[in-house]
């Protein structure tokens, strides 16, 4: 059940046969032919392709990163409680 015995495989075939003509079919299997011909061509041609690195690039460095400078406002000097200073007399 289910499978294909010779004489269904046969009649199969003639249908094919019958329906695409014998020139349509030999045409298709040389199309076939020449495309895996084609297929196999270039997986030789990848295979005897010498591995070559990639060109090297050019590493820049980059310039020193400096923090900006803020301008810093003069500041009153602070006492110490030790510090005593001399005003004017009077």
């Amino acid at each position: 059940m289910g499978g294909l015995s010779l004489p269904h495989l046969i009649i199969l075939a003639l249908v094919v046969l019958i329906l695409f003509g014998r020139g349509r079919i030999s045409e298709m299997m040389g199309d076939f032919g020449k495309g895996i011909k084609s297929f196999k061509q270039g997986m030789n041609e990848e295979a005897d392709r010498p591995v070559t690195p990639p060109p090297a690039q050019i590493q820049q460095t980059p310039p020193p990163v400096t923090p900006p400078v803020t301008p810093v406002a003069p500041q009153a000097p602070v006492q110490q409680p030790g510090d005593h200073q001399q005003g004017p007399q009077a």
